[in-house]
């Protein structure tokens, strides 16, 4: 990693060919994501995230959780200019959908829409270009509970119209879409080891309480509408918005390297086929 001052002095150096950037999730990043200040102040749902949150931290520190973290929901404005002063070209952020759309579809909650308004036009305003991700762990509760969230094909038309909400509010200044990030690693911490959420696991392969879950099945059955749906998106958008909006769209996948154990003609093609059932998406 670059100290600040470091690369504002190489920027120079290394920006053939190259973007500089940084990335954050809505989670992550400190996007208010209390559920009492989100339903309060900005009407927003919880989503899954939060709750695994809760139920996997530290009860001696309550502040094992992404409730206020880095603060963004109010500082991104001083995180913008810290930005501008390292010379970034670019910042990739998360939108939160339980935030844009509280119940998981139908009505659009404004103040949502205001904040992602904001930041982008502030990103903007310093020169920075947004790079967007739809969707990054945060499954609105309410859709976890009605049908299962990933592991239902209904998934694919709820984050069809919610990415469809995105285009459509923010596509005039986001150019760069990831749909999915890393649902590679979704599927792994989330069903099969159940340490992210939702939490869903079997013995003897989960490290969390496998109250619920399949790890053997469950892992391909979301993988295969993660896929689905992320197709789904990208139609929609070269068919309704990409000759309008001139933007890119794909998915980002987490990537391991994977090496062998010895130089063994079996441990080298062992490390190949791990690897590419990891990555291979």
């Amino acid at each position: 990693m670059f100290a600040v001052d470091s690369l504002a002095q190489d920027k120079e150096v290394i920006r053939i060919g190259t973007t500089i950037a940084v990335s954050a999730s809505y989670y992550n990043y400190g996007s208010m994501s209390r559920i009492g200040a989100m339903v309060e102040i900005e009407r927003s749902g919880p989503c899954g995230l939060c709750l695994i949150a809760y139920k996997f931290r530290n009860t001696g520190d309550d502040s094992v959780n992404g409730d206020v973290a880095a603060d963004g929901y109010h500082k991104y404005k001083e995180d913008i200019k810290l930005m501008k002063e390292t010379g970034l070209d670019s910042y990739r952020f998360s939108i939160s959908w339980s935030r844009l759309i509280p119940k998981g579809r139908g009505e659009i909650n404004p103040k949502g829409v205001g904040y992602y308004n904001n930041l982008i036009n502030e990103l903007l305003d310093h020169g920075i270009q947004p790079h967007a991700t739809i969707f990054q762990y945060d499954l609105p509760q309410i859709l976890e509970d009605e049908y299962g969230g990933w592991l239902s094909p209904q998934i694919i038309g709820d984050f069809t119209a919610y990415a469809d909400v995105c285009f459509r509010e923010f596509g005039d200044r986001v150019t760069n879409w990831t749909t999915l990030n890393e649902p590679n690693a979704l599927v792994s911490v989330g069903y099969d080891a159940g340490i992210g959420p939702p939490g869903r696991c079997s013995k003897p392969f989960g490290f969390a309480d496998c109250s619920c879950g399949d790890s053997v099945n469950e892992p391909y059955v979301v993988a295969h509408n993660c896929l689905l749906a992320h197709t789904s998106a990208v139609s929609l958008y070269r068919r309704k918005y990409q000759t309008k909006q001139h933007g890119l769209i794909g998915m980002n996948i987490c990537i391991n390297n994977i090496v062998p154990y010895t130089n063994s003609t079996e441990d080298i093609a062992a490390a190949k086929r791990a690897q590419a059932f990891y990555t291979g998406w």
